[in-house]
């Protein structure tokens, strides 16, 4: 997702009338991409995309395989199956964020893609401030205070960090607000005050 540009959703369902009905709904606020099938969802796939709507019975490749072969090739962005299966203990080892039951209406639809975009957002964020905070503990820690004062590459580490973390305390309150996702914001808050850095990929 680019700055100024509205996140891309891909939405991949062997059904046409599916995909083109999400498109329409969410194409007023997103840029949509269209699978019409799991192999064109591939094909469509790329590192701009920041949320995959996946079937998981798509004749031609699943969703779940979709997702294993989106995971193993490194791809960054959050995932829901939205799907009429009903869920199992086959989820359990699925790199997925989300699963939603179809049949999906408007506003359940808008608010998965919301809070998906938001926790991608907030990765995002949180990998670049963790990459800032790192570079500025080794500046202090090879120079002196005085060294410091005054320095304008040290000072826009700063002012580029107190950024980031406004943002992602921004992120993380709108992340708070949205039905059954205060436990995963908690729990990120916690790795993230602990020193764990974040995982590529949501697994």
């Amino acid at each position: 997702m680019s700055d100024g540009e509205p996140p891309t959703v891909l939405i991949a369902d062997d059904e046409p009338a599916i995909v083109d009905g999400q498109a329409s709904r969410l194409e007023r606020q997103y840029r949509i991409r269209r699978a019409y099938g799991g192999r064109e969802a591939l094909e469509r796939l790329d590192e701009t995309v920041d949320v995959a709507l996946l079937d998981r019975r798509m004749p031609d490749l699943s969703g779940d395989e979709v997702l294993e072969r989106l995971r193993s090739e490194g791809y960054d962005c959050r995932v829901a199956m939205l799907t009429g299966v009903e869920p199992s203990f086959d989820i359990a080892e699925m790199g997925f964020d989300d699963y939603i039951r179809k049949p999906v209406d408007e506003a359940s639809l808008f608010d998965v893609v919301e809070k998906l975009v938001a926790r991608q957002a907030y990765d995002a964020g949180l990998r670049e401030f963790y990459s800032v905070a790192r570079r500025v503990a080794l500046i202090e820690a090879d120079h002196d205070p005085q060294e410091l004062d005054g320095n304008e590459a040290y000072q826009r580490l700063l002012d580029r960090r107190q950024v980031l973390r406004s943002h992602l305390d921004d992120t993380l309150d709108e992340l708070r607000t949205t039905e059954g996702y205060a436990v995963a914001v908690d729990d990120i808050v916690t790795e993230e005050r602990t020193g764990r850095e974040p995982c590529a990929g949501g697994d």
